[in-house]
Parts: C-alpha cells; sequence; structure tokens
C-alpha cells in the first residue's frame, strides 16, 4: 500500500457513505484487445455489492462475459486547496474522498433480481416516482452485480 494511502485511509463508515452518497461511479472492464475500458454508470451500493444497469448489448457487457474482473471507482473533490507557497502554484493541491473496488461482475438473469435492483435505482435517482416499470423494460435492460472482493477508500485535505 502507498505511503500516502496509508495516512490518509477513509475508514470503514466513510467508504460506505460515499459509495452510498455518490452519484456517478466508473466501472473498469478488460476489453478483448487487453486494455482497460472505464465508463462511467449510475449505480447503487448495498453494502456487499454494487448493482448498475444499462443497454444489454455493447463492449462493457461483452468485457464482462470475457472477464469477470473489475475495477470500480467513485470519488468526490470537496474543494482545491490553496498554495502553501504563493510563489510556487505546484503546491496547490486538492480535497476528495475516493473509493476503488476490485471484484467480479456477473450479469443479471433473474427477472424479480433485476427488478429489484431497478427500483432501488429509481429510488435513488428519483425519489418519490410512483410509476412502474413496464415488464418489457425490465427484461430490456441490462442490470449488473459487482461482488467485492476488496474495497479501499482515500481522502486528502
Amino acid at each position: 500500500m502507498q505511503n500516502r494511502m496509508m495516512k490518509f485511509t477513509l475508514d470503514s463508515m466513510a467508504v460506505d457513505r460515499l459509495l452510498t452518497e455518490s452519484a456517478v461511479g466508473r466501472i473498469s472492464t478488460i476489453g478483448a484487445d487487453g486494455y482497460p475500458y472505464t465508463v462511467s454508470v449510475h449505480y447503487v451500493y448495498d453494502g456487499r455489492a454494487v448493482y448498475f444497469h444499462g443497454l444489454p448489448k455493447g463492449e462493457k457487457l461483452d468485457n464482462i462475459r470475457a472477464n469477470s474482473k473489475v475495477c470500480f471507482e467513485v470519488s468526490g473533490m470537496k474543494s482545491i486547496l490553496s498554495p502553501a507557497d504563493e510563489s510556487n502554484i505546484c503546491t496547490a493541491d486538492t480535497e476528495y474522498e475516493s473509493v476503488v473496488i476490485r471484484g467480479n461482475a456477473y450479469i443479471l438473469e433473474n427477472f424479480e433480481e433485476k427488478k429489484a435492483v431497478l427500483q432501488k435505482i429509481v429510488e435513488k435517482y428519483l425519489p418519490g416516482a410512483v410509476n412502474p416499470m413496464p415488464e418489457k423494460r425490465i427484461q430490456g435492460t441490462a442490470v449488473v452485480k459487482v461482488v467485492i472482493e476488496n474495497k479501499t477508500g482515500k481522502y486528502h485535505k
């Protein structure tokens, strides 16, 4: 572990808070060409796994089918910290928090499980929405579960 990470580690409560409150996460998969592929996703976190949804076809899902190992990241920039030495702009810094998860991703097939996850996503992003989701939309939406192998959080201020 990097020295900075050891010194500025987020505790588990702060990690869970950031994962729960962040609006956007980034999922990285391993492409057929061996390169990482990273995209932003809307997601929910239940304390044990991260779930996100998307179109039923595409590079992200192709990559997961070929290799389930993924990395998921959320971060929040709080402020720019003014330079400690005004004559040296390079001493400016950023106050932030971030969480990195490594795990395995699985495309959910069970209709009821997909429906429950999509409902949690709706509740997170559209609180108070009451219209039921059409079954056809649920069936036509990919829902991915990231089972967490490990997660780390860090901050700087």
